[in-house]
């Protein structure tokens, strides 16, 4: 879901397979604004904070199901999903997050998990400063493993949390996980990145995690991390310095329940 925030009543939903809707009506009726292009599976959307004409859509479900469909990259609306514009990154395949920046809608961030079922160079954390008209990898681990999930301190953007994330898809199976899975930490909008680890699993294979920001108090920092033996949630006070565990969770990797 991607909500305009100064109008709640207007949201978009962007669906696996299903193409993007938009509702003005608090969901009482929807309409597809996607069905013109090329794809129909969605990864993300988001819209610009300070300018909700703007949106942004990432193509290609994150999920690990074999029969998954894959996306061509992102796009861009600057009419409220009249009308979308391709802006590349076409072989990211699957995009699990996308963030704007609470002032500038030029610039954005794609986590991006390349290839579901081969290696792939397309991986990465994305980082566009001119309204997608070009990009750079602002975090590349390897050709097996991308991202998955990025999220951005409301009060100062240029911190950003973003979550690396190993996976192969095979006919009979898949890996979902590995030690290219891990939680990283930017404070100067993706220049260079710090491998958080204080109080996080760290031995053994790491799988997806995803990331929440407490608004009221960017302070406390969530993470949902999934490891075979020590997965659960996790809360941080410090921005991410320190971790505790706060529960167990055991969710199903192929849908991250």
């Amino acid at each position: 879901f991607a909500v305009v925030e100064s109008r709640p009543s207007t949201f978009y939903v962007a669906t696996a397979a299903g193409g993007l809707w938009k509702t003005v009506n608090n969901g009482v009726t929807l309409e597809p604004v996607f069905d013109d292009q090329e794809v129909s599976s969605i990864g993300d959307v988001a819209v610009a904070p300070s300018d909700p004409s703007i949106v942004y859509l990432g193509t290609g479900a994150p999920k690990n199901r074999q029969s998954w469909s894959w996306g061509n990259g992102v796009y861009k609306s600057l009419d409220a999903g009249k009308t979308w514009v391709h802006l590349g990154l076409a072989e990211t395949r699957h995009i699990g997050r996308i963030v704007v920046h609470p002032t500038n809608p030029d610039v954005a961030y794609v986590a991006a998990l390349g290839h579901l079922w081969g290696p792939n160079k397309e991986r990465g954390l994305f980082r566009t400063t001119d309204g997608g008209k070009t990009w750079v990898n602002t975090k590349f681990i390897d050709e097996d493993t991308g991202f998955v999930d990025v999220a951005m301190d409301p009060e100062s953007p240029q911190t950003l949390y973003a979550a690396s994330y190993q996976r192969r898809r095979t006919p009979f199976g898949y890996n979902g996980g590995g030690p290219g899975s891990a939680l990283w930490k930017t404070t100067n909008g993706g220049e260079s990145w710090t491998k958080l680890t204080d109080g996080l699993p760290t031995s053994g294979d790491v799988g997806r995690i995803g990331i929440g920001i407490y608004r009221r108090d960017p302070r406390i920092v969530y993470a949902l991390v999934e490891h075979a033996k020590e997965g659960g949630i996790f809360r941080s006070e410090d921005k991410g310095a320190t971790w505790k565990k706060m529960s167990d969770t055991n969710p199903r990797p192929s849908y991250y329940s």
